[in-house]
């Protein structure tokens, strides 16, 4: 064969893998469409929540673990369910806290090839399975009064700063966030603000403000209940 006839016949192979895929994204908008539909349906009946991130990789005996249950229990006792992403870690001790709280448990579990799987602690009615991300933030961030970060990953990182963003850029209401752990934090924010801010520019000091650091489950929550009384607003349901 000639190196002619080789390359015409790549060329062929090549076009008719790239309509391939043009037909099979096209197919995904279904899909897509129907984890969102399915995700607002179930959301918009359980009422006023909070989200709480963190790590998939924190033991029960790490202090985070344990405090991020206790922030969760402490906020159902002011009237809020807690939302997780559903897994293991920080995730399984906010679920948890919710449980014993007796509030509403939310698990949006995104399906990955390794180390997720719904936790014990969601209420079987109120976990929800996703195999987008985008998908899952979405509904995150349609449906929280607030978002609580404990000490994370790339993950949790991803949420925290989308978030602040929408907020920023006014494309969401403003809501209270809070980041747990002042030792954990303190690098990023120091970053944010000698270099991001002060040395860049690229944001203004009124940014800073979006959101609150504090180390205690009284302090977390302390912050959400006043941001609705402050400004005499309700959560959003």
């Amino acid at each position: 064969m000639t190196p002619e006839k080789e390359d015409k016949i790549r060329k062929a192979f090549a076009s008719r893998e790239t309509k391939d895929v043009m037909a099979s994204d096209s197919w995904k908008i279904f899909k897509i469409m129907g984890e969102f539909v399915n995700g607002f349906e179930r959301m918009q009946q359980i009422g006023p929540c909070v989200s709480i991130f963190g790590s998939a990789r924190t033991k029960p005996e790490n202090p985070y673990y344990i405090l991020a249950e206790e922030i969760a229990f402490k906020l159902t006792q002011e009237g809020y369910g807690i939302i997780t992403g559903g897994g293991p870690g920080i995730m399984e001790a906010a679920n948890k806290g919710a449980k014993r709280g007796k509030g509403n448990s939310v698990g949006l579990n995104i399906n990955l090839p390794f180390e997720q799987k719904p936790n014990d602690f969601i209420d079987r009615d109120k976990s929800i399975d996703f195999n987008y991300f985008f998908v899952r933030k979405t509904v995150f961030l349609k449906y929280s009064q607030g978002f609580i970060a404990m000490p994370g990953g790339f993950g949790t990182i991803d949420e925290l700063f989308e978030a602040l963003t929408l907020v920023q850029t006014n494309k969401i209401a403003e809501f209270p966030v809070v980041l747990v752990g002042k030792t954990y934090w303190s690098g990023l924010m120091e970053w944010i603000k000698e270099t991001m801010l002060l040395e860049e520019h690229n944001i203004n000091e009124i940014d800073l403000e979006l959101f609150k650091i504090v180390d205690t489950a009284d302090e977390a929550v302390k912050h959400i209940v006043d941001f609705y009384s402050k400004y005499l607003l309700k959560p959003n349901f």
